[in-house]
């Protein structure tokens, strides 16, 4: 008797999407009756929402930002109910506002530790076995960070860092710089905004993060408009842009790079009435999917409920009907399983000042996060505190030490002359009397005093009133509080102090500050990360990679390291000194014991004459490999001749004749 194969689409339930209120998307596309403007407004006000919450952050960067760059007496005062800067109230007094600019000294040496240790992100693949394309990927990755000069950027973030405690980067693929590649963009923090309610220092909790875009309006037409309908309506949002309304006003009243008040700055509106303001807003929304697990192949995916159907219940319909043909026990047979879950993805949108939505859609990264990486410090409860922030008391203390000790040597008596009234010759002014007493060999004849009384300078000594010994105080509070030490500056050590001492103090110094630059590897992990989940998505074809300044190049193939898991682990940097001087060393001695070439010595090496005799050595070879070959035809020469020429050498050599033994050498060629 035949056994019937009933498929599952006959003896199973069809499983389509539930009416359950799971898509947050539709769900606000049917709150608002359709209405895309509505919608994108309400995503406008969420994104307005975590820009405000941010306010407080972005008023204490630009604080600590004018303080780095000694713009430091611009903090407002009331004085007699009037509102001023310090600057102002120091002038009315008829004072110069003194300073000395400490805090831009510590910023660049902890800049300068960082590129000191030359560190560079390397990949290294989970599985052992696959540690090969790890090293591909790795020399991939140097690649994009050359393309983007990442080594200078990474240096600008660090200040960033170090000034305002929070540092974001756009990671993205597109065009730029007439090339279509992975990308990296500094974002200023001001134009960003994150979720206020977030409290994990990684970023895990985060739902929601935003840009705000100043553009041309022919960026705006080159990312949006795919048809001419599309150009007309970007035309009919930004219509003042459009027609050039308003450019060259900014400069008026602006200066280059400076704008006259940030505090007013708006989330709708652009300082520069010339350009269109775009919100890029990444939110988090949900959706019913399965989460599906292929026991065949032991891929685990995500689907949506409309390809159920397709995609597991008539493929396993499939290998149900396969297995049984080929006698596989029903419970061999590999199927697909298959849990529906709630989905938490991210999806984004472009908007307008006006709620028009121009794009939006769900992430088309395939690491299905949005493109920023960011890093907070120290991020306590959702604060950040700046590593400047810290020290700005101490820099406002030392600043009003000075100026008080200016005012007091500008009050004190400096070489005051007084003269008795009836001292004063005949004839003569207290003037002229002023100037012949302090002229070189001046005379002045006068008549004594009754009173006995004699011309005498009154010089007060205010050097010594306690604030040199406050100043220095100041100053090592300022070493103490800040981390920096003297030994991390750079300054000189006391004379007779060892260099093993002073390399010890130097180490110890950064013990301090490693706490702020782990947060910011750690931060340059993830950017890594995502660099390389960018790259195996958007290097579809197979090319050689070369590194600028290494000799050696690498094969990607994007179909083997396309689903490779990579870790990234911050390494020194093969770049430095200190390494090349080891490898070089290295080289030398294997090359001694002939286990290498002296070719392969020069193009692993990395000596300042490589690439010269490389080239000369490459044109030998090829020099004699174009030489005509020795005629097999030709007689062989007779035991005379062989007889004679052995006689020859054996001459030359007794006598270390060096043409001799030239001659020897081309006979023996011949």
């Amino acid at each position: 008797m035949s056994r019937r194969l009933h498929s599952l689409n006959n003896v199973g339930a069809r499983r389509v999407a539930s009416d359950a209120a799971t898509d947050s998307v539709e769900m606000e596309r049917k709150a608002c009756g359709g209405n895309d403007r509505a919608r994108g407004m309400r995503v406008l006000l969420h994104g307005q929402q975590c820009y405000m919450a941010m306010d407080r952050f972005r008023r204490e960067r630009e604080r600590n930002k004018r303080y780095t760059f000694g713009d430091q007496w611009s903090d407002m005062i009331c004085v007699d109910g009037r509102r001023m800067t310090e600057e102002q109230y120091i002038l009315s007094q008829g004072h110069i506002p003194l300073k000395n600019n400490l805090i831009q000294k510590l910023v660049s040496s902890v800049v300068g530790v960082y590129i000191k240790q030359s560190t560079e992100p390397t990949c290294i693949a989970r599985d052992r076995e696959e540690q090969k394309l790890g090293e591909t990927m790795s020399t991939a990755l140097q690649y994009n960070m050359q393309v983007n000069r990442m080594t200078e950027l990474n240096a600008r973030s660090l200040e960033e860092f170090l000034i305002s405690g929070f540092i974001v980067h756009r990671k993205y693929h597109g065009w730029k710089e007439d090339r279509e590649d992975c990308w990296t963009d500094f974002v200023q923090p001001d134009n960003f905004f994150i979720d206020p309610n977030m409290r994990d220092v990684r970023g895990w909790d985060c739902a929601i993060v935003g840009e705000i875009h100043d553009v041309d309006f022919n960026e705006i037409a080159l990312k949006f408009a795919k048809s001419p309908e599309d150009y007309k309506r970007l035309g009919d949002i930004y219509a003042a842009c459009a027609a050039r309304e308003g450019r060259g006003v900014l400069s008026s009243w602006n200066e280059f790079g400076f704008l006259q008040d940030k505090s007013g700055m708006s989330f709708l509106v652009p300082a520069d009435p010339s350009l269109c303001r775009v919100i890029e807003i990444w939110r988090k929304e949900t959706k019913e999917r399965y989460r599906v697990h292929d026991w065949n192949s032991g891929e685990v995916y995500k689907i949506d409920p409309e390809d159920y159907g397709e995609m597991v219940e008539e493929e396993n319909a499939r290998r149900l009907m396969e297995g049984m043909e080929l006698g596989m026990p029903r419970e061999d047979i590999p199927l697909i399983e298959a849990e529906w879950f709630v989905d938490n993805f991210w999806y984004y949108y472009f908007l307008s000042p006006f709620g028009d939505i121009l794009d939006e859609g769900e992430t088309p990264y395939r690491h299905k996060s949005h493109p920023y990486v960011w890093r907070a410090y120290p991020f306590i409860d959702g604060e950040i505190h700046s590593f400047v922030g810290n020290i700005v008391d101490q820099q406002r203390y030392v600043n009003r030490l000075i100026t008080l000790h200016d005012w007091a040597l500008r009050a004190s008596a400096k070489g005051l002359l007084m003269i008795p009234e009836d001292t004063i010759p005949d004839g003569m002014s207290p003037e002229d009397f002023a100037d012949t007493w302090a002229r070189f060999n001046g005379v002045i004849v006068y008549k004594p005093s009754r009173s006995g009384e004699k011309p005498h300078q009154v010089a007060n000594n205010s050097t010594h009133i306690g604030i040199n010994e406050l100043l220095s105080i100041q100053l090592k509070l300022f070493e103490d509080i800040s981390g920096v030490s003297g030994a991390l500056q750079g300054k000189p050590g006391y004379a007779g102090m060892s260099a093993s001492l002073y390399s010890m103090q130097t180490e110890n110094s950064t013990t301090t500050i490693m706490d702020l630059l782990n947060s910011y590897s750690s931060f340059e992990r993830e950017a890594a990360l995502k660099d390389v989940k960018n790259i195996q998505q958007f290097y579809p074809d197979k090319k050689t990679i070369s590194i600028a300044g290494k000799k050696s190049s690498v094969v990607y193939d994007p179909e083997k390291i396309a689903d490779v898991e990579y870790d990234i682990s911050v390494v020194p940097s093969m770049q430095t000194p200190v390494y090349r001087a080891i490898m070089n060393d290295f080289l030398m001695q294997i090359w001694d014991k002939q286990q290498i070439t002296l070719k392969e010595m020069l193009e692993v090496g990395d000596f300042p004459f490589a690439d010269t005799l490389l080239q000369s050595i490459n044109a030998e070879e090829e020099r004699r490999a174009a030489a005509p070959a020795p005629d097999p035809k030709a007689p062989a020469p007779s035991p005379q001749y062989l007889a004679d020429l052995g006689q020859a050498s054996r001459q030359a050599q007794a006598m270390a004749d060096p043409q001799a033994l030239a001659m020897l050498e081309n006979s023996l060629q011949q």
